[in-house]
């Protein structure tokens, strides 16, 4: 129970406390370019979707088995595949190997590929959306979206940054609900400005303008979502009830005089 809470938990705050677009403002270039239509902006956060979850995975194995070092037994020690390819050409050798500084270039290249795969996938099975996307299916090996979930999960992929380990399973839900907080953004800026097309909106503010005041509004509204993961937390596990921890001791009650006087000192009556 305790593990699907958390994971529950984790979830609810990547796609909706901790949206990628409304709290971390990356990604904004193909929200506000592919977010005209409904069913273009809904094929693209789709497509988002499913490449940063590839991308998750990919990162993830390549920092934890190459890149990052990984705490085992409380000893900080190089990643696996480093730590062997070391022992090959350097036998005995102790020392603690951190090829992070590589994350970066690592990162593009895994998103480029990930990018590619769902880009013939597309082309294949979905021609009108491929064309829907135009050059904006390329961009997605820009987005930022996809390079800022590919570093948080190196982040708690290491030992060395103090950061809660993530296993698979963890990163899987992270990469995932990352994907899907950006849908949500974009579907419900799509289904806005296609509701504005019909209005009559000041001319100052067309295009652009209002587009940028409305990711402002939505911005605001997801905020109302601060706090609802510890309300949750604690409805699934309610605080245990107080318990009397204070023992009430026996006590001796004085002895009472005749007619109802208090004892002395000595238990005599007063005269």
């Amino acid at each position: 129970m305790d593990y699907l809470t958390t994971i529950l938990l984790m979830a609810i705050t990547t796609a909706l406390i901790n949206n990628m677009v409304f709290h971390f403002f990356v990604g904004n270039c193909p929200f506000i370019g592919v977010s005209r239509r409904l069913d273009a902006a809904f094929g693209m956060g789709a497509a988002v979707t499913a490449v940063t979850t590839v991308a998750g995975l990919l990162s993830w194995a390549v920092t934890y088995y190459i890149l990052a070092p990984n705490k085992i037994g409380g000893q900080v020690l190089s990643a696996p595949l480093t730590h062997a390819v070391v022992q090959l050409f350097r036998p005995g050798y102790d020392g603690v190997v951190d090829l992070s500084i590589l994350s970066y270039a690592v990162y593009i290249f895994l998103i480029a590929w990930a990018v590619q795969l769902v880009e013939m996938y597309i082309r294949k099975f979905f021609p009108p959306l491929y064309k829907a996307f135009g050059v904006y299916l390329p961009l997605i090996t820009t987005n930022c979206v996809i390079l800022f979930t590919c570093l948080e999960i190196m982040r708690h992929a290491s030992a060395t940054s103090g950061a809660e380990q993530w296993g698979l399973d963890k990163t899987l839900i992270f990469a995932f609900f990352a994907g899907v907080g950006f849908l949500i953004a974009i579907v419900i800026m799509a289904g806005i400005r296609e509701e504005l097309d019909k209005a009559d909106i000041p001319k100052a503010l067309r295009g652009p303008g209002i587009t940028m005041v409305l990711a402002g509004i939505l911005s605001m509204a997801f905020m109302g979502f601060a706090g609802v993961d510890r309300g949750l937390e604690k409805a699934l596990h309610p605080p245990a009830k107080e318990t009397a921890w204070i023992v009430a001791l026996p006590t001796t009650q004085p002895a009472q005089g005749p007619q109802g006087q208090a004892p002395t000192s000595a238990g005599a009556p007063r005269q």
